[in-house]
């Protein structure tokens, strides 16, 4: 059975005493429920929502890694820093980071890898762009996409992957997939993982949505078949909403 996961992606938001500020906030809001939650933040709050939610469920994310372990790769930080922190979940190929940073499904895979080698657990993010999907392009973009980055990796590490749908036209434009529009693609990553693994190792990967998703519509989304949770954006960044979406 799958157990719904609610992450926040905080992207280049908050202080570290803001960060510290939101923990005390959430840990008083966050009591028994059957939804994973985690919070993904920038390297400067690791440490500190590392120890902060230490004891409470609540999971720490980074939002990015590099593949290699060490070397000449200035401002670029490996998986075994982010281990030796104690994170949760790394975000990897967020499609800001493939706009503006040149990552691709090559890089991807590399990282994917890398984080596996580690109890580390990545959220793969996928999505098609708005013109792919007025071309009726957005199924073959988000399968190819999915291929490339689980290339080389085994049905038993794969399960271990979460995969975030998230379109890009519907990320901070406060747009928003309808939930059908959403069930659907990620109806289509499933089937595309079952073509890779089997239908076993398909219905046992974790498919979250991301786009604008807020309070207002996060039930709807939740009650869609093949959609087992969110990554959520500009809402998680404020702690009583990200409570009542966690608590959807």
């Amino acid at each position: 059975m799958r157990i719904p996961f609610i992450a926040g992606n905080w992207k280049m938001y908050k202080t570290t005493a803001e960060a510290h500020h939101f923990a005390e906030e959430l840990k008083t809001m966050y009591g028994e429920t059957d939804v994973r939650a985690a919070i993904c933040a920038p390297f400067t709050q690791l440490e500190t929502l590392v120890r902060d939610f230490a004891g409470t469920g609540i999971g720490v994310g980074a939002q990015n890694v590099y593949f290699e372990k060490e070397g000449a790769f200035t401002g670029e930080i490996s998986v075994p820093m982010l281990e030796e922190i104690g994170v949760d979940y790394c975000i990897v190929g967020h499609s800001e980071r493939r706009q503006y940073f040149n990552e691709t499904d090559e890089t991807v895979n590399r990282k994917l890898k890398a984080l596996l080698e580690t109890k580390i657990r990545p959220i793969l993010c996928v999505g098609e762009v708005l013109e792919q999907r007025d071309a009726g392009k957005e199924k073959e973009v988000v399968s190819g996409q999915v291929r490339a980055a689980l290339e080389g990796i085994t049905a038993e590490q794969a399960e271990r992957v979460v995969i975030a749908y998230e379109p890009v036209w519907a990320i901070g434009t406060g747009k928003t997939a309808t939930p059908q529009q959403a069930n659907e693609m990620c109806g289509c990553i499933r089937d595309t993982l079952e073509e890779l693994f089997d239908d076993a190792v398909a219905d046992r990967i974790i498919i979250q949505y991301g786009g604008s998703v807020k309070p207002e519509n996060a039930t709807d989304i939740m009650n869609m078949e093949e959609i087992d949770g969110a990554l959520v954006g500009g809402a998680s960044l404020d702690p009583a909403k990200f409570s009542e979406i966690i608590n959807f």
